[in-house]
């Protein structure tokens, strides 16, 4: 039963008044006890509404420093705070800058963007224009990688056995050759390739290399999968039928033939010959007709970036790419490769055992190549002579000093790295039977020694990466001439090495012991035949940048100054 209230006649006019006034005051009471609530609220709030973000003026990075009552909450000497945030300064130390692509999962892939915590920084400047075309052939690689609608489209035209004109994406195969530092160095060339004309790459990995590296581009895979039609690396050779320089040689197309009317792949050898690359690859003629084949092979064991720089058609374009010439490896390297999380595992559990708490972290990699063998005693007194030259290592004492227990000595850490221990044990026995000059505490350190090269072994792979990332650690390095681990490695660190010089072919010692790199960049060994410009032309001065190497004194590389 619904009952409505209504006014009692009785009740007189000024009862009435008195009434609502009574009303208002009590509602005004409730609210004014409600803005009370609701201030005491805010201010209970603000300290730690201060504390998430820091203040009223926008969102400022926070960094966590230990008191000194918490000794255990330190880190290691050489080793930056990760603090998860969303601070635009961290992030970009993160992201090196902005080279690499943000929101990619870490879990999957630590060792992206938690390299940097170890490295000194960059000494180069990022390019906005080399981000700019990162991120672009992130998307076109999307857009196009395996399993894509454009992709079965492209796999059609190459099973067809014809080109097409107009493809909406066109393809470079990458194949293996050599080590694994020529590998690291080559790819990273065929993904400079890949930028310049605007290719997929897309890489053969074997089953030796399947683990090493996480995937680089978000959302697609630079894996070439396995029912690709040509993944025969071992039938790419010199004298392939489809390569280039053969069929061109042979009169299977014409620089004028229309893209219709070119076979369904091309096949580019870029592995050196008597160290030198083949005549037509790095010519204008030649790269114009390339460009119309929308599938390439390409197997190569050099790093032949250099050569790009030479040609006219690309200069504008990597000039704003890399207007630090000497920048080109040591960008592309620390965005193409991170280590998978087992090598990853690796290298941060060595770095955090043996390396962490040295001042200074020296690197001293030993490669002793088949073609030129050096005895052991010369070599290791070529690095005692080369060392006493340069003072690259601690310098020995020949008397015993006094030690001050409250002094504190510095602490030096040598990481070696050959395929072989007896360096590290005679090093290892100088620092333990000589005191040091300036009474630093050296320790010596190798990660392993595994005798020979075994470049179709997964394990010996894996070691091999960790030691080449552990090596580009440290502050300051020495490497062998002639040597791709090596180059990797100085080149991810920034650093201009000293290098230790082959002795002549003649000779069995190295009248100059080592000489100090005087760029960043790798060194292509084998220069391009350039016939197209004139008969033995010296790619070495055709332009201000690209000059000889220090050890190999015929190969070519990128310079700034």
């Amino acid at each position: 039963m619904d009952v409505k209230m209504s006014k009692s006649p009785r009740r007189s006019q000024e009862e009435d008044d008195a009434a609502e006034e009574e009303k208002r005051k009590t509602h005004w009471r409730r609210n004014l006890r409600r803005s009370e609530l609701v201030l005491i609220a805010i201010f209970v709030s603000l300290p730690a509404f201060v504390f998430l973000f820091g203040g009223f003026g926008g969102i400022t990075p926070t960094v966590d420093t230990p008191r000194p009552d918490q000794p255990d909450m330190a880190l290691p000497k050489g080793k930056k705070e990760v603090i998860l945030s969303t601070t635009p300064a961290l992030n970009l130390d993160k992201l090196l800058g902005g080279l690499l692509p943000q929101n990619l999962d870490e879990q999957s892939c630590q060792s992206r963007y938690k390299s940097y915590q170890y490295r000194q920084k960059s000494p180069f400047t990022l390019s906005p224009y080399l981000t700019k075309r990162l991120r672009r052939y992130e998307a076109y690689h999307k857009k196009c990688g395996p399993g894509t609608r454009l992709y079965k489209k492209a796999m059609k035209q190459l099973l067809s056995g014809q080109n097409v004109e107009n493809s909406q994406c066109q393809y470079v195969i990458w194949f293996p050759c050599n080590g694994l530092g020529n590998r690291m160095l080559t790819l990273a060339s065929t993904f400079l390739y890949a930028l310049l004309t605007n290719r997929v790459l897309l890489a053969y990995l074997g089953k030796e290399s399947e683990n090493l590296f996480c995937e680089p581009f978000p959302g697609s895979s630079w894996v070439l999968p396995s029912d690709f039609p040509y993944n025969q690396p071992y039938n790419l050779h010199l004298n392939t039928p489809e390569s280039y320089v053969n069929m061109l040689k042979r009169g299977a197309f014409a620089y004028n033939s229309n893209a219709s009317s070119l076979p369904a792949y091309i096949y580019l050898h870029l592995e050196q010959f008597s160290l030198r690359m083949q005549n037509n690859i790095f010519c204008e003629e030649d790269q114009k007709m390339l460009r119309k084949f929308n599938w390439m092979l390409l197997k190569s064991d050099s790093y032949f970036a250099p050569a790009l720089f030479l040609m006219p058609s690309y200069q504008e374009e990597l000039q704003k790419m890399f207007p630090e010439k000497e920048s080109v490896f040591h960008h592309l390297g620390r965005y193409l490769y991170h280590p998978a999380n087992q090598v990853w595992g690796r290298i941060e559990r060595y770095y955090d055992a043996y390396l962490a708490q040295a001042d200074e972290k020296i690197g001293l990699q030993i490669r002793i190549f088949r073609e030129k063998p050096i005895k052991f005693e010369v070599m290791y007194d070529q690095i005692i002579r080369c060392t006493n030259q340069v003072n690259f290592l601690p310098e020995i004492a020949h008397t015993e000093p006094m030690r001050n227990q409250s002094t504190n000595s510095k602490h030096k850490a040598i990481l070696i790295t050959s395929l072989y221990a007896g360096y590290y044990e005679r090093i290892r026995g100088i620092y333990y039977d000589n005191p040091t000059l300036n009474g630093e505490i050296v320790s010596v350190y190798q990660p392993s020694h595994e005798e020979e090269q075994q470049t179709e072994a997964q394990n010996h792979n894996e070691k091999a990466l960790a030691e080449i990332y552990l090596l580009s650690f440290c502050d300051k390095m020495a490497i062998s001439a002639w040597s791709t681990f090596g180059y990797v490695a100085h080149s991810f660190a920034g650093i201009k090495p000293w290098i230790l010089l082959r002795p002549d072919w003649n000779k069995e010692v190295a009248e100059v012991p080592c000489i100090r790199s005087k760029t960043v960049e790798p060194c292509l060994h084998s220069p391009p035949l350039l016939e197209c410009r004139g008969k033995d032309t010296n790619a070495a001065n055709l332009v201000p940048y690209v000059r000889h190497c220090e050890d190999v004194d015929f190969g070519i590389k990128l310079y700034d100054s």
